[in-house]
């Protein structure tokens, strides 16, 4: 391939983060992440109220303390380690084929920069890869709404095509496999629960077919063409590989969600009910994955990985250890690059 020839442009994905831990900063990404209609989706005048008269300016101060006790010299682990998936990840692809670029749906780097060098590059097509495994309306499909929002000005569109979901990639569920196994290598557990970030449950049901959602094991206990782009679904489905994957016994496996926001119901069982369950149950040992989450982010490390443990110490818990996210592991950086290729 000559060197004017266009090339495949790759745009990575992933939720987004404050530019520091000042509370100012962290106020403005919040506005920009909850303004989102896809996140919070009530009408434009009642959230804009929420969001920039209630949840903003009494959230931001607290926000900021929590990133303060995840940001490192590098900044936010969220942006380096999608960092480092990106620069792993461009020596594994033909350079005279691929530009690969990375972006945050909220803050910098943004969307519009991203898929403004990939234009500039005149590829002829660009792969959108949202950093999010299990389908959602407020992440995967808030994405692809922003592209399309951007690539509609063009003068040129090219090809993009959108990687939906990967939950039943082999290369995503060995990567997760990888970590848990060097984990339960230390340690024996009790207990093996997979949280995920929660949703209100009215955006599951308006993403039912033919009222097929139930938000229960009468649908979620299975995979299929009705609810293969149900999140509550995806993610079950997501456990029930994993822990395929690592032989561990089903009475031992529980998937729950965490991250409420609000007053209104969130898809179920809420992780902070899960953890006094397993209290009262005796549970001593717990081993927790996170895999809605492909990178180290303040609900992984802050939220589960630190208050959840606090709370489960508290009621009685001995062992609460949480497996780090993919981040910019081997395997992952595989995962990644299979993607690519599959989707040129």
């Amino acid at each position: 391939m000559t060197k004017n020839k266009a090339k495949i442009g790759v745009l990575l994905v992933n939720l987004g983060t404050p530019d520091s831990t000042a509370t100012g900063d962290v106020r403005k990404y919040l506005r920009e992440f909850l303004m989102d209609g896809r996140v919070i989706d009530i009408p434009y005048i009642p959230r804009w109220m929420l969001v920039n008269l209630i949840i903003a300016p009494f959230r931001a101060p607290k926000s900021a303390k929590e990133y303060r006790k995840l940001w490192t010299e590098r900044g936010s682990p969220l942006l380096f380690h999608t960092e480092d998936l990106r620069d792993k990840l461009i020596p594994k692809l033909d350079p005279e084929k691929y530009l690969v670029e990375i972006a945050m749906r909220y803050q910098t780097p943004s969307i519009e920069d991203g898929l403004q060098k990939l234009n500039k590059a005149n590829v002829q097509k660009i792969i959108v890869l949202p950093l999010f495994p299990q389908y959602a309306s407020a992440t995967n499909g808030s994405v692809a709404d922003r592209v399309m929002e951007i690539a509609r000005t063009w003068q040129i569109i090219p090809n993009i095509t959108f990687v939906n979901n990967f939950v039943e990639h082999p290369l995503f569920l060995e990567a997760w496999a990888e970590l848990g196994r060097e984990m339960m290598e230390k340690d024996a557990y009790d207990m093996y629960l997979f949280s995920y970030h929660g949703l209100p449950e009215r955006q599951i049901k308006k993403g039912s077919v033919d009222g097929y959602c139930q938000l229960s094991d009468k649908c979620c206990s299975n995979y299929t063409k009705k609810n293969q782009f149900c999140y509550r679904g995806q993610c079950f489905h997501t456990t029930r590989l994993l822990a395929a994957k690592l032989g561990l016994p089903e009475e031992k496996v529980m998937t729950c969600f965490q991250s409420r926001l609000g007053k209104d119901p969130w898809i179920k069982p809420y992780t902070e009910d899960v953890i006094k369950e397993l209290a009262e149950k005796g549970i001593k040992k717990v081993l927790v994955f996170s895999p809605a989450f492909v990178a180290d982010c303040l609900e992984t490390t802050v939220e589960v990985g630190e208050e959840y443990k606090e709370e489960f110490e508290e009621l009685g818990g001995e062992k609460w250890d949480l497996v780090p996210s993919l981040n910019s592991s081997d395997t992952w950086v595989a995962c990644v690059k299979d993607l690519v290729e599959t989707n040129s």
